[in-house]
């Protein structure tokens, strides 16, 4: 049984996550002809072709996307390794914060990853609202976060861009006629700017009929039939669905969801944490969220 070479692995994840030789070659440190080569050893490795010729460029066969897969496992069980002796175990107490939005879906791949690399250090979650949990890290009674919310004070990487789309219940009945009947959550939301902007630039009349002091009590109303709401695509399930334009509402920007810590961040641990997410954001990208019935 051959044995895979993990530095040609790596070249292969760098030309998907560039899209393209040359970005892999100029992230990697590697002349194009070089990456080239190294994919050319991997193909001969396996028996198979990992790329196929699209127009002008080359994108990854069946093969391809299933040795993807295996590569970003293998490598990050082997950066694990390194950074696990090279750096010794983490010791002490990590507290994490995230938005209720993402709790269920960007969380746990994030905290699985840490659970592997340190597995004696603890964990103190954090589950609440984007901006009050920002407010936290700042004070410093955390000290990271995932976040809709860029700030440009904080040390930030991005986990994941994410669809915004207008959800109601699966029995609720939108008449166009009518203004849209809002359901929003209570304080600053990026959520409830996101859907006035879009609404008032369409001329979509639309009314504030409902608040809620927190997600769950969105999901609710939402359940409820009592109307409409602007929110990430995260939140949806089966008894939620999505409308668009084919319903008379605009269609909503997306958001990018960062993992933050303060700048210039002095506890050995939380940056030796961030350093190593930031190492496997392909892992956590890869966590796809649920489903949803357009």
């Amino acid at each position: 049984m051959n044995t895979l070479d993990l530095e040609l692995l790596r070249s292969l994840v760098a030309i998907q996550e560039q899209d393209s030789f040359a970005g892999a070659a100029v992230h990697l440190g590697k002349t194009q002809s070089a990456v080239t080569q190294q994919m050319q050893r991997l193909e001969d490795q396996i028996g198979h072709p990992l790329f196929s010729k699209q127009g002008r460029h080359k994108r990854l066969t069946p093969h391809g996307l299933k040795l993807l897969d295996y590569a970003r496992h293998l490598l990050a069980i082997n950066d694990e390794a390194m950074r696990s002796l090279q750096q010794g175990n983490l010791e002490g107490v990590l507290r994490i914060g995230a938005p209720h939005d993402v709790a269920d879906t960007m969380l746990p791949s994030l905290l699985a990853q840490v659970a592997r690399a340190s597995p004696l250090l603890q964990l103190d979650i954090h589950v609440g609202r984007s901006p009050f949990l920002m407010e936290s890290l700042k004070r410093g009674e955390i000290d990271m976060t995932i976040s809709n919310r860029n700030d440009s004070a904080l040390e930030g990487v991005v986990l994941r861009t994410s669809p915004t789309v207008w959800l109601c219940s699966a029995s609720y009945v939108h008449d166009r006629a009518k203004p849209v009947p809002l359901i929003m959550v209570e304080g600053p939301s990026v959520f409830y700017r996101l859907a006035r902007e879009a609404l008032d630039a369409a001329g979509v009349q639309w009314s504030p009929n409902y608040t809620a002091s927190s997600l769950i009590g969105i999901k609710a109303a939402l359940r409820a039939g009592l109307g409409v709401t602007a929110r990430g695509i995260e939140i949806a399930g089966a008894d939620l669905r999505v409308l668009g334009e084919n319903d008379g509402l605009p269609r909503l920007p997306d958001l990018d969801y960062y993992l933050f810590v303060r700048r210039n961040v002095i506890n050995p641990v939380t940056r030796k944490v961030f350093d190593m997410l930031k190492a496997n954001l392909g892992l956590i990208r890869s966590a796809s969220p649920p489903d949803v019935a357009a």
